[in-house]
């Protein structure tokens, strides 16, 4: 009988298995104790018998494998065994191992529901699939086994947990500006590295990053007469408009092997073109791969849509920029700032190390486009449809080096040459007559498109902390009439003049005071029947970072410029004038 208290070896299996499967943890015990209904019935049925142990029988010390498993109280012990189970109240009497019983003096004992012995049978029944014979040594050890091992899945999955915890909170803390981690791929390994590299798959060798930009802009005064509000860059800098989500970016990125680095970026937060309400939309921003001919990552050739290396500025990526939009002279030129195309880089190991450097170091650099950088694209802007058979051509050379021992200076120049399509939309020319499309766009049959070139020369003189920055160029684009007739090639010139200062605070990160002369006079391409511009801006503000995951930009902002919106009603391209503020948010995670 299973209460036969003279059947020593199933005392001593009890015994043993209160031994072995005895947690550690307090809340372990607990979690394992409320899991089974059918375990608190073992346990009340195994007190109910009062199974007890007699250190003065010489007989309890009988612990040959043999007679444990030929023992009619084995069934109860191997049932326990199943469970994982180790102990219950009534057992604290055997004596214990450490000298403790199986709940401390601290803890409660679960109480115990009763339990019959038919409760019991039935159990040992279901457990052994209704039969009656004892289970065999080899049963026993698989049940041990596959006890340890949940035992062990148990623990592991609570490390895990807390693992995953401590990652995402190491993560948080390590975010930073994602132009820094894309820099840092950019950039030849060590041979270390490149080991470390090679061990993992290449899924885990992506990184995964992003960051997002919150606006508010509200316009202060403005001149009697003006045009309604509105900026080219910013489509929340207009009346009736007040929060924004200017970016919602998700990167990832890495090296697939030694000779090949992919860089995926969406925008979550896109507008449709020629839609007036179409907002947070998803549009491919970047998605191309770096093919590299060498393993130092000198030679490269980039296929895919990427920015167009025009501009330094244009090449900044707008989590590292200042100044909340880019320049209108430099990046008139692009639309989006990239395109789909093919381009080669090549980028010196010293070179690579001071694009990295200034980037590190929290100095508003543009990232690696490489000392030289010739390419082919559409032409036509990124994200759109390419209108005609012309392809762009473009160059570019830039050089880093140190002034002094620390000061870092960039000097650079670029141009491109192509035909560009204008898109159209009705207009009355000057305010006079039906509305119209002008002449010389897609609409009207031009699909050829006009000639569109530009030289460009770039001067960086990085923020040490003492910053300039500035850029011109000139040259022939498409442009709107002055009868706003036609659109037809004409001359154009534009660029920016900034001074700032890098403050490491004591507390508190960084802040960066700035003030920028914005300048731009001719056709703007990317616009609907690109208006001929006159944009004149001052800008002044400061852009504190709190922390490397969190920044707040505040500019001020004096202009006048054309605003760039065809209307069928009333007289179009007219400049506004007046002050606005401005304000952005950025996370990076």
């Amino acid at each position: 009988m299973v209460g036969d208290r003279s059947d020593t070896p199933s005392w001593a299996l009890l015994f043993i298995c209160s031994r072995v499967f005895r947690p550690t943890a307090r809340k372990q015990r607990r979690a394992l104790w409320g899991h089974s209904g059918r375990l608190q019935v073992i346990l009340s049925a195994a007190n109910r018998l009062s199974l007890q142990y007699d250190p003065s029988d010489a007989s309890h010390t009988m612990l040959q494998p043999q007679n444990l498993l030929r023992s009619s109280g084995s069934k109860l012990a191997v049932l326990l065994l199943a469970f994982g189970f180790n102990s219950s109240p009534g057992w604290a009497q055997f004596p214990p191992v450490s000298g403790q019983s199986f709940f401390t003096a601290e803890e409660e004992a679960p109480s115990v529901p009763p339990a019959n012995a038919s409760d019991l049978e039935e159990i040992v029944d279901a457990n052994e699939g209704a039969t009656t014979e004892p289970p065999s040594a080899e049963q026993l050890l698989q049940r041990l086994e596959k006890t340890e091992r949940e035992l062990q899945e148990l623990r592991e999955s609570r490390s895990e947990d807390g693992d995953l915890l401590d990652r995402f909170k190491d993560r948080f803390k390590a975010a930073k500006d994602p132009s820094i981690t894309t820099v840092d791929e950019q950039t030849r390994k060590s041979p270390d590295q490149k080991a470390e590299a090679k061990s993992k798959k290449w899924f885990d060798r992506l990184s995964v990053r992003g960051y997002a930009q919150f606006r508010y802009n509200t316009s202060l005064w403005e001149e009697e007469d003006s045009a309604p509000v509105q900026h080219a860059g910013d489509r929340s800098f207009a009346d009736d408009q007040n929060f924004l989500i200017r970016r919602a970016r998700v990167i990832i990125s890495g090296d697939l092997s030694e000779h090949l680095y992919v860089y995926l970026q969406p925008d979550f937060a896109a507008s449709v073109p020629g839609s007036s309400d179409a907002y947070q939309y998803t549009q491919i921003r970047d998605w191309y791969g770096d093919i590299y001919v060498d393993t130092d990552k000198v030679h490269r050739f980039r296929v895919g849509q990427s920015k167009v290396p025009y501009g330094w500025e244009n090449l900044q990526s707008s989590s590292n920029r200042i100044v909340m939009d880019r320049n209108d002279g430099m990046n008139s030129a692009v639309r989006n700032e990239r395109d789909l195309g093919i381009f080669y880089y090549w980028t010196p190991e010293e070179a690579q190390d001071l694009f990295k450097y200034v980037l590190d170091q929290g100095l508003k650099g543009s990232g690696n486009y490489g000392v030289f950088g010739f390419g082919v694209y559409n032409g036509q802007g990124g994200s759109l449809a390419e209108q005609n058979d012309d392809l762009h051509l473009v160059t570019r050379l830039t050089w880093p080096f140190y002034l002094t021992e620390e000061q870092v200076v960039e000097v650079g120049i670029q141009a491109y040459t192509g035909k560009y399509t204008v898109l159209s939309s009705p207009i009355r020319p000057l305010g006079v007559g039906a509305p119209i499309r002008p002449l010389g766009t897609l609409e009207t049959n031009n699909r050829d498109g006009i000639r569109d070139e530009r030289v460009g020369a770039t001067f960086v003189y990085y923020p040490q902390p003492f910053g300039i920055q500035a850029e011109w160029n000139v040259g022939n684009g498409p442009g709107l009439n002055d009868a706003q007739t036609a659109v037809v090639e004409r001359a154009l010139q534009g660029g920016y003049a900034q001074l700032f200062y890098k403050h490491d605070l004591p507390c508190w990160g960084t802040m960066f005071p700035f003030a920028r002369f914005n300048f731009f006079r001719g056709g703007y391409k990317p616009e609907r029947n690109a208006p001929y511009s006159d944009i004149k801006e001052w800008e002044f503000g400061t852009e504190w970072q709190f922390t490397p995951q969190v920044e707040l930009t505040t500019e001020y902002a004096i202009t006048n410029r054309t605003n760039t919106t065809a209307q069928a009603v009333g007289r179009s391209y007219l400049p506004y004038e007046g002050h606005a503020l401005r304000m952005q948010l950025q996370i990076n995670y």
